[in-house]
């Protein structure tokens, strides 16, 4: 079994808990109550700014065949992924400007930036978010929610295109080859705060 492959049953169980969480329970029916979900982007997009600088930070570490993977990564969460933040957040009157980082938030950004410093490390950390949304998105879109703000977020995360980007994280953890028991442990700390992000504040 590969190290991704260990980490995916690792996963398996911490992604149900965050499927059981009320906030993702809210989004599946699509009657999440506006604010609460409006404060969930506020914090999500203070998050991926700073996923962005993770995956800059190991772009510079980065083995040559890897390189272009990470600008690619970096790129997609930059001008896709908070593209759909930026629509929501006129959708649901969120203050993206004017947010500032809650616990969670403020915990998670700290967590993945240092792991980055060690480039395997920053790989296995950062490797929660991208697998856990995409396992979320393809569990939602079995029974979507009719709510069209909640399908479209369903809808990004269930897309094959996010499922391939995580699918490359794969492979370059595997390619990375790191030490296995230190990958499960940053995996799994990674999956904590994923379950602690959705404690919106």
């Amino acid at each position: 079994m590969s190290v991704s492959e260990e980490l995916h049953v690792i996963g398996r169980p911490l992604v149900e808990a965050q499927l059981a969480h009320p906030t993702v329970v809210g989004i599946a029916r699509g009657d999440l109550p506006e604010p609460v979900f409006r404060s969930w982007l506020e914090q999500d997009y203070l998050f991926l700014l700073d996923y962005v600088r993770v995956f800059s930070r190991l772009a510079w570490q980065a083995p040559d065949g890897h390189l272009g993977d990470l600008v690619d990564l970096a790129h997609a969460t930059f001008h896709e992924e908070l593209s759909l933040h930026r629509s929501l957040s006129a959708e649901f009157g969120a203050d993206l400007g004017g947010a500032r980082k809650g616990p969670a938030c403020a915990a998670y950004t700290s967590f993945l930036l240092d792991s980055a410093a060690v480039y395997a490390d920053g790989l296995a950390a950062l490797y929660p978010c991208m697998w856990g949304y995409s396992t979320l998105g393809r569990a939602l879109a079995e029974n979507p929610p009719a709510e069209p703000r909640y399908r479209a977020w369903v809808d990004t995360y269930a897309h094959p295109a996010f499922a391939e980007l995580t699918g490359r994280v794969a492979v370059m953890i595997d390619e990375a080859a790191p030490e296995p028991g230190r990958a499960g442990r940053l995996f799994t700390e990674g999956m904590a705060h994923e379950l602690a992000f959705w404690d919106v504040p």
